[in-house]
């Protein structure tokens, strides 16, 4: 008996499947199809396509055209269209307005966007916020850009904060975005690709390079990747970054995102491959090197001997975050003999009613801190300091008066994790905290020998890693010709040289001799 139940919905399960298939490979043989001469016949269609009346926001209004008595209807999305200047430039035109040419060029304020006889040329068109008009006995559609999607203004960006320099950050408006990249380079070469990178949602993915600068293998290979993608909906940058990323898995990110429009000039410049989607307040930069991951956007505004000094803070950040806790388990728990006499009474005593070993009391205050930040984050931002200090002073106080832990694992944290707020690349700050959890366990079992031992494994992992070609260190490791913009960067006048590792068109930046 059960075996048939299981048959049954076997078979129907098989059946809706097979329906969904012809279904779907219906619709896209529809779509190669023209659109015919009679107009009933494209209205028809069209209310079938958009499964009118119930779509509400598709509109379409049936009218005469004055000049030759010709039958004609428009169509648009009214939630993504601009409705009042379709009725002043479009319809009140075509109704009232006498042309002897009769062409619609000349009759509309609008100007054609552009003319098109396939139906699903058309619908993505009308997806996007234009409006389209059939005529009768004409055989193709006329396309108006009337795109009117409301979004942010400009605005600044909220996770990559600098004190001097630029503002503007990116916005949801693709428009809005290109305009801001345009802004900063008026060259002729900067080029703009479009491409669908979605079967069913029909997402537009835009490619920015410099003509004269980007290597030609490079912007192939990234075409490549981008033409091999098979989703349904691929809606952000972030969803893409996944996607086209040599290593999904990794701790490590192999892509530059920014929200930045001066940052992606800046590397526009240099050669590498922008990407941008409508609705993503952001951009990926490819390809992308820990050097890149780990400068902040505000590095070149300010004076080479403050940037540097910023820069070696950053480091000493780095590795203040990666290993404090986990040398300090290793100190405590497996070499004893490395810690001063006095420094060792005052940790022993401090830890004299502590039940847990300090492999638990690391961990658990690690846990406490990245919950706090966690929570501080995710609340309203009025309140998000306030539980972030309250949360801290009251927990730390109270789990040290209850002999939880000792205080001096309050200092511990308290300086690792203070130190990991330096990265501002969100994706690296992410590596760097999780990292640090491997350090801590590896000191817990294994003391020095195992940080050590990590760290080899991981700094072998790291050289091994390449984005779209790129290896992970250059231009430091492999050696390439470059600005030398490494640890520590140079005077303006200095940096003569494009990246090695992109191997642009243009190497030598134009300047003195």
């Amino acid at each position: 008996m059960k075996k048939k139940i299981i048959k049954k919905l076997f078979q129907r399960s098989t059946s809706k499947n097979t329906n969904k298939e012809q279904s779907n490979a219906d619709d896209i043989e529809l779509k190669k199809q023209k659109i015919h001469s009679i107009l009933d016949d494209n209205l028809n269609l069209f209310k079938s396509i958009y499964h009118l009346p119930h779509n509400t926001d598709v509109k379409i209004r049936e009218l005469t055209i004055r000049s030759g008595n010709r039958r004609a209807f428009i169509m648009y999305i009214a939630t993504m269209a601009d409705s009042q200047n379709i009725q002043d430039g479009i319809v009140a035109k075509l109704i009232e307005k006498e042309d002897p040419s009769g062409k619609i060029e000349n009759i509309a304020s609008y100007p054609v966007f552009k003319t098109s006889s396939t139906i699903g040329d058309i619908v993505e068109n009308l997806n996007s916020g234009i409006t389209a008009l059939f005529i009768e006995g004409d055989p193709q559609c006329y396309l108006f850009e009337t795109t009117q999607i409301r979004g942010r203004g400009i605005e600044s960006s909220p996770n990559e904060v600098i004190v001097k320099g630029a503002k503007e950050a990116f916005g949801e408006m693709l428009i809005d975005n290109l305009a801001l990249i345009r802004k900063k380079i008026k060259n002729e070469n900067l080029i703009v690709e479009s491409k669908i990178i979605s079967k069913r949602a029909n997402n537009s993915l835009f490619i920015v390079y410099q003509k004269d600068l980007v290597n030609d293998e490079l912007l192939q290979q990234v075409k490549q990747k981008i033409d091999s993608l098979d989703a349904d909906a691929i809606p952000d940058l972030s969803i893409l970054e996944q996607y086209i990323e040599a290593r999904p898995r990794s701790l490590f990110p192999t892509i530059l995102y920014t929200e930045r429009p001066d940052r992606a000039s800046a590397y526009l410049e240099e050669g590498h491959i922008v990407l941008l989607m409508e609705n993503s307040p952001g951009c990926l930069i490819l390809p992308a090197t820990f050097w890149s991951l780990f400068h902040s956007p505000e590095d070149h505004y300010l004076r080479v001997p403050y940037g540097n000094f910023i820069r070696i803070l950053r480091f000493i950040a780095m590795f203040i975050a990666l290993f404090t806790s986990s040398f300090y388990l290793a100190g405590t728990t497996f070499h004893i003999g490395m810690i001063p006499p006095d420094l060792l009474m005052a940790i022993a005593g401090s830890r004299e009613r502590v039940p847990f070993p300090s492999l638990i009391e690391v961990l658990l205050m690690e846990l406490a801190f990245e919950l706090i930040r966690e929570a501080g984050l995710r609340v309203p931002s009025p309140i998000g300091p306030t539980i972030g200090i309250v949360g801290a002073l009251i927990l730390g106080q109270a789990a040290v008066q209850a002999n939880i832990i000792s205080p001096i694992i309050i200092i511990v944290i308290a300086l690792s994790g203070l130190s990991s707020f330096i990265v501002s690349d969100v994706s690296m700050n992410f590596a760097i905290r999780m990292t640090r959890f491997l350090f801590i366990l590896s000191a817990g079992f294994m003391g020095i020998f195992g940080i050590t031992a990590l760290l080899v494994c991981g700094l072998f992992y790291l050289v091994s890693l390449k984005s779209f070609g790129t290896p992970y260190f250059a231009p430091m490791t492999p050696h390439y010709p470059s600005s030398k913009d490494t640890t520590i960067r140079h005077v303006p006048m200095k940096e003569r040289f494009r990246p090695g590792y992109i191997q642009s068109k243009d190497m030598v930046k134009k300047g003195k001799d």
